[in-house]
């Protein structure tokens, strides 16, 4: 954006000019809130004490029903204590959407602004994106709040690695490495949640009025409440007899510590979260809401400082998928005494004050799970009177769908897009070197492009739509009568047709929500019905080699294509969000030049072969099995992890690097096993004093200026047990101009980049020769005693 509209934004923001009307009269209804006259004068509306006071005090004043009713989303609220309801559940995935009933489009604003999928904002490895854009979505959701169109506790991010290709919800995360969710979760909590702006910190800079909250500190400071989910091990939703209420994931210890957990503990640690979610699926036989040994590991280990919710209907399956208690009342109190604080479903409604009077629950533990829901809505604001009076309080319509938050998605589009095949250096295209476009495919005119989690779009568009301005003569066939499903052949003559007659072809193919989605999981990685043949049949009868779009998620087999000659390009979309078709133009045609890069490995067909159910990342030569992820599948790939290309080369120079590290004087003890020598992190004192630097710069070699992204990896000396075969340890998006060279600097800690967990799950550190790789470039530390 323009220095000249920031700055008018930012000084609309701090002194109100947007609407000239205090809050308390603008045109549209308030949020409901605690603590007006008379109800003010209770010890809780009083915001020059604590927080705990403040909770303690409100536990204090409610009787044991009273309590009991307000652990769940759908707080009933107490009226003699002026408490209005309150529903918990609101979400905010990649824009803010009506999935949760805390969320309406029926009001004030009709639509918020639909930012591309994760798994697409993920595929630009760029953290101050992540940020800007959970900054956007955060200032939107709140203006939703002020209208009262939406609560204050969001349940987003999808946090979990995309393990399988086949499973639904993949699309909601940003795939299959964990330093990337981890990296992810952080930047979206703490632009969401607006801490970072309260304390003069960031990633990014942020959009105009949310310079506002410098303002005032608050008591507690947050903006809104973010929620990192599902907790742990969560990645199958339906797939044959196993569904998400009755899955058992049998995980070992050792990926439970360095695949599945990660991006949690990063998430509390590192984002401060305020809310967890914990998951459907049972972890080797135990409920994950039940899982003591989970739910307080986030508090007693991790310093978590918020609520834990249970995801919808978790705590009945306990009961009725999971058969794991002979009660009702017995799925309440485990997951009351487990640590979750409240329940989405009316479980503990229903049965709670019964398993206390049969002795399996107690006051105590309500008491608990309420003080860490109220500490919660007290560092919200909602017992701080008027929230037209309070932080936040400009925040309106005036504030959805703004230029300035199309223009992030527009360019999270732009950044999130792959390119995969470039055959000749067939694209850019020219626009006047074309006389006649077609575009073909289930996709190419399709306003659902926004992938799961969707809320209503700003103005949403197709491919088709944006490419209106590229060509004077365009053409259009659906080519599958019935859309992406492509059952029958229905429609190919129509598309055939039309590719004879254009000059050149952009054929839009793929997935979307009918084939992956919240409870549908794939059987297998092909494009669907008859796509391939339509794709195959239109490249054959097309004057020039055609270009294939790709949509979706998860990974399919397009070897056919990758290997055929009439198909010049090969670009991944996935799900672009609302103005994404016109990215999709502006790269083709070379306005834009495309950096993202594959965040998931695309495996061959013969990878749908393995069980869906089996957890385990690491390969098993004696059973056949592969493994799972770039770190540690030793099959076939038709594309891997981080592949993509651009319209220019680049090339990498390592400017510096240490060459020797020494654990000297940081441990006692270095163990000898599986023929090498380590350590174990845990017992490594001074893990600060082996922190290094590793210095690249990027030369643009080509004729025309873009964005690298940068993956620097690391592999363990020679052959160890269950070691990854490489993991990324950073990662960076570097713009760089033509002919010159930008630089970029990782800081690598040994004790958390270099390590990884034994079968036991202790994270330990290899001696011996450590390799950085980064593009073609490989360098050798010695980490020694």
């Amino acid at each position: 954006m323009e220095w000249r509209s920031l700055f008018f934004l930012t000084i609309i923001a701090l002194f109100g000019f947007t609407t000239g009307f205090p809050q308390s009269i603008l045109p549209y209804p308030h949020p409901q809130f605690a603590c007006k006259p008379p109800y003010n004068s209770y010890q809780f509306c009083n915001i020059t004490l604590s927080v705990a006071a403040r909770a303690q005090s409100l536990i204090s004043h409610l009787t044991l029903p009273e309590k009991i009713h307000l652990l769940i989303d759908n707080a009933t609220g107490v009226p003699r204590l002026g408490i209005p309801p309150y529903k918990w559940w609101s979400e905010s995935l990649h824009g803010i959407n009506d999935n949760g009933p805390g969320v309406t489009f029926n009001g004030i604003i009709p639509s918020a602004t639909s930012f591309p999928q994760v798994i697409v904002t993920g595929a630009s490895f760029n953290r101050s994106l992540w940020y800007e854009i959970a900054a956007a979505i955060g200032v939107e959701a709140r203006a939703f709040f002020n209208v009262g169109q939406a609560g204050l506790t969001f349940w987003a991010p999808n946090i979990n690695i995309f393990r399988d290709p086949r499973w639904g919800r993949g699309q909601e995360t940003t795939g299959e490495d964990p330093l990337v969710a981890a990296a992810y979760a952080v930047e979206f909590v703490r632009g969401f949640q607006g801490e970072d702006r309260l304390a003069g910190g960031g990633s990014g800079d942020g959009f105009g009025r949310r310079r506002e909250l410098a303002e005032n500190s608050g008591n507690g400071g947050l903006m809104l409440s973010a929620c990192c989910k599902h907790y742990s091990a969560y990645d199958v939703d339906k797939w044959g007899i196993h569904n998400r209420y009755n899955f058992d994931a049998v995980v070992t210890e050792q990926d439970m510590e360095d695949t599945y957990q990660p991006p949690f503990k990063s998430c509390i640690q590192q984002g401060k979260a305020s809310c967890v979610m914990c998951s459907y699926n049972s972890i080797n036989g135990v409920p994950a809401c039940a899982r003591e040994d989970l739910l307080r590991r986030t508090r007693e280990e991790w310093g978590f400082n918020g609520y834990i919710t249970s995801d919808c209907e978790a705590v009945s399956a306990i009961y009725e998928h999971h058969n794991f208690t002979t009660t009702r009342e017995d799925a309440v109190a485990i997951t009351l005494k487990a640590g979750m604080d409240i329940e989405c479903g009316n479980y503990t409604a229903l049965y709670g004050l019964s398993a206390i009077q049969q002795g399996k629950l107690e006051e105590g533990d309500i008491d608990r799970a309420l003080f860490n829901l109220f500490s919660v809505q007290i560092r919200l604001g909602i017992f701080n009177g008027d929230p037209a009076n309070g932080l936040f309080r400009n925040f309106g319509p005036q504030d959805v769908c703004t230029s300035e938050h199309k223009a992030l998605a527009l360019e999270a589009a732009r950044q999130g897009t792959v390119l995969l095949k470039n055959e000749n250096k067939f694209l850019p295209l020219k626009r006047n070197g074309i006389s006649s476009l077609a575009l073909i495919g289930p996709m190419a005119n399709n306003h659902t492009m926004g992938g799961d989690y969707t809320g209503i779009p700003c103005s949403p568009s197709t491919v088709f739509d944006a490419f209106q301005s590229y060509s004077k003569k365009i053409s259009y066939a659906i080519g599958c009568l019935d859309g992406v499903p492509c059952k029958t052949r229905a429609g190919f003559a129509e598309a055939l047709s039309v590719a004879r007659e254009a000059d050149t072809v952009i054929l839009v193919a793929g997935l979307d929500t009918t084939q992956e989605y919240e409870e549908v999981d794939r059987y297998h990685i092909r494009l669907p019905g008859f796509q391939k043949d339509l794709i195959e049949a239109v490249a054959a009868v097309s004057k020039r080699p055609l270009v294939l779009v790709l949509t979706g998620a998860g990974s399919v087999d397009v070897s056919f294509a990758k290997n055929n000659p009439r198909i010049a390009s090969i670009v991944w979309i996935g799900y672009p969000g609302e103005i994404g078709g016109k990215a999709l133009a502006e790269i083709i045609f070379g306005d834009y030049n495309p950096g993202g890069r594959l965040p998931v490995t695309w495996y061959p067909s013969s990878f749908t072969n393995l069980l869906m159910t089996d957890m385990n990342m690491r390969p098993d030569l004696s059973r056949g099995y592969p493994g799972r992820t770039y770190r540690f599948y030793i099959g076939e790939t038709i594309y891997e992890f981080g592949d993509g290309l651009s319209y220019t080369t680049f090339t990498y120079t390592l400017l510096s690097a240490p060459n020797k590290l020494s654990l000297l004087g940081t441990t006692t003890d270095v163990y000898v096993g599986d023929e090498r020598n380590y350590a174990y992190v845990d017992e490594l004192r001074y893990c600060d004093t082996l922190v290094f630097n590793v210095q690249i710069s990027v030369t643009n070699n080509g004729g025309m200026d873009g964005s690298n992204v940068v993956l620097l990896f690391s592999r363990v000396p020679n052959f160890f047990k269950g070691a990854p075969r490489k993991q990324l340890i950073g990662f960076d998006r570097v713009h760089t101009t033509t002919c010159k060279a930008a630089e970029t600097n990782f800081v690598v800690n040994p004790c958390e980049h270099l390590s990884f967990a034994d079968e036991y799950g202790r994270r330990i550190l290899l001696l011996g020769n450590h390799t950085l790789m980064v593009g073609d470039i490989e360098h050798i530390v010695s980490i020694e005693v």
